[in-house]
């Protein structure tokens, strides 16, 4: 045994010598391959070029996976691989042309700037060469001032405000000034900023909240008020950050919202609602739980971890919402009879009408879940 142990030891060294230079040599390629991406990120900054192009990103993730194969390497590890070293790089790129502004030294005032999404939105401005200005609740007194000259003017503040507060301080823009909002409705915003304003006016959604550290890769979605050629600029630098950006008329945008915000969020409500009825012990269910179970119930606590408030405001917003949640309520009414009777059956049945509506999102869904669940297994 005590010679087996002393043969390995002298045949392993050199082989882990050979993969520590290897493994040193990678290192080097990744700081040149950086090297590159700065030269890369200059460039976009000059041309305002936005930094994520997705069709180049899938392009190459399908041509290194051939190339995976060919040398009998696993093609899912590598694109897991360089997944993570594009996103990297991404974020990197949109961190550096966070200090590249469209119109830089434009005036921007946004309203609501104290508050968490306001102030995100103004620190990017500002990192962008902008000149901001803050509009809070307690300093209306200096909206005249504040309004002179403005390019941009930006409402940041809840929803049942919004509209009161486009009335209030469309008096004091210039008639050139954008007006914009970042409600999660579109509509009645919309709306409202055409009704009091001569001027351009778009509708923005940032679907992420305020904590998000990078626009990498997250979604915007636009949609038009009035003159678009004079939000075009805007637009751009949102896509500069890095942001992916969604066209859509408003009412469009608030249909799709019912069912992407509204009906999600209330649906998770109810099923956290019903766990607590039970006094449901979550840590030991978790003891037991499927990797698929976890990711479920990970996604209820995260709501309830957030600002109940802000849900009750996504939930509540427009009485179509609020219809649509009382229709998926009697829509699950509608099954009472089938647990009733056992009709194992009806459920088959179902299922399947179901199954095929979804055609061929179910296996898309199938792989993007299977690649979530493995993610959390390594992680728990």
């Amino acid at each position: 045994m005590e010679k087996n142990q002393k043969k390995f030891a002298e045949q392993i060294q050199p082989l882990r010598d050979e993969i520590d230079r290897i493994d040193s040599d990678i290192l080097s390629l990744l700081a040149r391959r950086q090297e590159q991406v700065k030269k890369v990120v200059a460039l976009k900054k000059t041309c305002d070029v936005p930094v994520f192009h997705p069709a180049r990103e899938e392009d190459l993730i399908s041509r290194l996976r051939t190339r995976a194969e060919e040398k009998k390497l696993d093609p899912d590890v590598i694109e897991d691989l360089f997944r993570v070293i594009l996103r990297h790089s991404r974020v990197n790129q949109a961190s550096d042309m966070r200090g590249k502004g469209i119109r830089p030294n434009a005036r921007v005032l946004v309203i609501g700037g104290a508050g968490q999404m306001g102030a995100m939105f103004a620190a990017l401005f500002e990192k962008s060469g902008y000149q901001v200005r803050i509009l809070t609740e307690s300093d209306w007194e200096n909206a005249p001032g504040l309004c002179a000259d403005v390019d941009l003017v930006l409402v940041s503040v809840p929803i049942e405000k919004t509209g009161a507060v486009v009335e209030k301080i469309s008096p004091h823009l210039p008639e050139t000034a954008l007006l914009a909002d970042l409600t999660s409705v579109k509509k009645e915003p919309i709306a409202a900023m055409c009704r009091c304003h001569k001027g351009p006016v778009l509708g923005i959604h940032p679907l992420f909240g305020p904590t998000t550290t990078s626009l990498d890769k997250q979604i915007i979605v636009v949609t038009p008020g009035r003159d678009p050629a004079a939000s075009h600029w805007l637009v751009e630098q949102l896509g500069l950050w890095g942001a992916v950006l969604v066209q859509s008329t408003p009412q469009e945008h608030d249909e799709i919202m019912e069912i992407v915000q509204a009906l999600r969020h209330f649906a998770t409500f109810c099923f956290g609602r019903f766990l607590y009825e039970r006094r449901v012990q979550i840590q030991r269910t978790l003891e037991f739980s499927s990797p698929i179970y976890r990711l479920e119930l990970g996604m209820v606590g995260r709501l309830f971890a957030q600002d109940a408030g802000l849900y009750a405001q996504i939930i509540f917003a427009t009485k179509e919402r609020r219809q649509l949640l009382k229709q998926f309520i009697t829509s699950l009414n509608q099954h009472l009879d089938m647990l009733e009777t056992n009709d194992t059956q009806a459920f088959i049945h179902h299922f399947h009408d179901i199954a095929q509506w979804f055609g061929p999102f179910s296996d898309q869904a199938l792989r993007e879940s299977t690649f979530l669940i493995e993610r959390l297994i390594e992680r728990f």
